[in-house]
């Protein structure tokens, strides 16, 4: 498991030369999956394609985005803008804004005068479905309002640029394709988080919102206890840009997979090993020789991701996140955070936390392994088609797949070490330290960042509980104290393991209850919250100013539990 810092993710080879107009933006511009994919053979040449219907082949579709009506930048990523070389300028350029608040006609050579929606295919735990096809045959399942809208290449790095909420594509199943500006500044917050975090995510550019559109949502009343949305509110419509190497995910494979079994079309094998080959030069190629065979390239490709995927959801437990809908469609296949929909970030410890409604407990907290490894099986399922007749490739690939348990197993006991300090895991300390932590009902984020000082006494963990602790289990914490401080002292240097561990247990962790505040006083015009927010995740590992503490630190107050909205919500966004 990588350790956090910039290294954790995609990293530029080289300073980016400055880029500080719309024009020198445009010049960036490299379309590697317009250029080496297929198009929807039915689809329009313009782009004009925002009705439901089914796509039966090709690899994407193109479409116009459609322009948020008076838009307002309520945030920018300055960490990502630097990375890339943008100037600050260019988040308030007027051709910048238009484009990425939907209006593709701000588009300049040698931009593409359109974006593009892909399709993909749903699988949850290993399950095939197709009953959220409209037309129930999964032809009409992808990017309902998920639109890529340019891609480029920006010191040595490519980078996919894709509107959340740009209006309706064929996918769209008959939604208006709109997200909504709740929902949007979460993911813009929480892409930032996770990436300072050191968790490998998507990454957000920009969002804005209409000062004069909204769309109707199911939502919760004020100070609602109702598990389900109990009523319907008008939302400011609001556009976010995230950006990533690429938005491959398993689902599209799977696709491809499902039509070469079926025999769907005659070239539906060969689109296959296209999108197989695409993935491999967007997100493998400095670790798979392009010189190696096909055959072997597939097999490296499978190594590679499974260690990526593990590696992930490691991360993912190590900060407290849980996905909460990892279905193969919300899988990456670059091994990167996507899709934050139903996200949350456990506070009060549980294995089962899950705050999304539609979840269930097979996605909760300590499920994710279990969800990887689905949809582990689904991509193998799908590339072990490219090797038919090549036995021992076949032979190869299996015993990858064969092994993804203990891989997983693997990159967790490093993950729980790390946490806690220790040289090597040690099973039954930790079993009994997450035991401890239930009956204590432990804040997972402040807990293992006080447990980072290395206290000798019980009484220095108390305020990560939400209840007072009785007598009974001070004497069960105080032995375990001192068998993992026995542990913990073997390993040289006690500071240096202390400053060991202050550097994989963050300070910070997003609390719904602190981000409802953000997004409700944006909807006003009053982006500040949100950019403290900003401010606040970009260094989770710091120690806070006590006028940060008194906010940013502390346990979920008694009000917030069971609270609709905030513990727990739909995916209505």
């Amino acid at each position: 498991m990588p350790l956090p810092g910039p290294t954790a993710g995609p990293t530029t080879a080289a300073t980016p030369e400055p880029t500080a107009t719309f024009a020198a933006f445009a010049q960036r511009a490299d379309y590697s999956l317009l250029d080496s994919l297929r198009a929807d053979p039915q689809a329009t040449v313009d782009g004009d394609d925002h009705q439901p219907r089914q796509v039966f082949s090709g690899h994407y579709v193109p479409v116009t985005p459609t322009p948020l009506p008076a838009p307002e930048l309520v945030a920018h990523s300055r960490t990502l803008f630097q990375e890339l070389g943008l100037g600050e300028a260019l988040a308030h350029d007027d051709q910048f804004r238009r484009l990425f608040s939907g209006d593709i006609s701000a588009a300049t050579g040698p931009m593409r005068p359109f974006g593009w929606a892909t399709g993909y295919a749903l699988s949850i735990y290993g399950s095939e479905y197709i009953q959220q096809c409209p037309f129930g045959t999964g032809n009409g399942y992808g990017d309902g309002r998920a639109i890529s809208v340019f891609e480029g290449v920006f010191g040595g790095q490519r980078w996919e640029m894709q509107l959340k909420g740009g209006g309706p594509t064929p996918y769209c199943r008959g939604a208006d394709g709109r997200a909504v500006l709740r929902s949007s500044v979460r993911e813009f917050l929480a892409q930032e988080l996770m990436h300072a975090l050191g968790v490998p995510t998507s990454r957000s550019l920009t969002l804005y919102v209409s000062r004069s559109e909204t769309v109707r949502r199911p939502w919760y009343a004020p100070n609602s206890r109702a598990f389900d949305p109990d009523i319907l509110v008008n939302n400011p419509a609001a556009i976010t840009t995230r950006v990533a190497p690429s938005f491959l995910r398993v689902g599209q494979l799977e696709l491809f997979a499902r039509r070469t079994r079926s025999g769907a079309h005659p070239e539906a094998l060969n689109e296959l090993r296209m999108i197989a080959s695409h993935l491999i030069a967007r997100n493998y190629r400095q670790e798979i020789d392009p010189n190696l065979a096909f055959s072997d390239q597939v097999v490296e490709l499978a190594a590679l991701f499974r260690a990526r995927l593990t590696s992930l959801v490691a991360n993912w437990m190590r900060v407290g996140y849980c996905q909460g809908n990892f279905n193969s469609d919300n899988c990456a296949a670059g091994g990167t955070t996507l899709d934050y929909g139903p996200f949350g970030f456990c506070e009060l410890f549980d294995p089962r936390f899950q705050p999304w409604t539609g979840g269930g407990e097979h996605f909760s907290f300590f499920n994710q392994p279990a969800a990887a490894e689905a949809n582990f099986q689904m991509f193998w399922s799908a590339i072990r088609l490219l090797l038919e007749g090549n036995t021992e490739a076949l032979a190869r690939l299996d015993q990858i797949r064969d092994g993804f348990a203990e891989a997983m197993q693997q990159e967790l006991e490093a993950m729980w070490a790390g946490k806690l300090g220790l040289s090597r895991y040690d099973a039954e300390l930790v079993n009994e330290l997450l035991q401890l932590m239930v009956a204590a009902k432990a804040d997972y984020t402040i807990f293992f960042r006080k447990l980072s000082d290395i206290p000798e006494q019980v009484s220095a963990l108390k305020k990560s509980f939400y209840l007072p602790s009785s007598e009974q289990l001070d004497g069960q914490w105080t032995l375990w104290l001192q068998r993992w401080r026995a542990q913990i002292t073997t390993n040289g240097d006690i500071n240096e393991t202390s400053a060991a561990m202050q550097r994989v247990n963050p300070t910070v962790t997003w609390r719904e209850w602190l981000i409802a505040p953000a997004y409700e006083q944006a909807a006003q015009g009053d982006y500040s919250l949100v950019g403290e927010l900003q401010e606040v995740f970009s260094h989770p590992y710091d120690a806070l100013s006590p006028e940060l503490a008194a906010t940013y630190d502390r346990l979920k107050p008694r009000e917030f539990f069971n609270a609709g909205g905030v513990s727990h919500y739909s995916c209505s966004s």
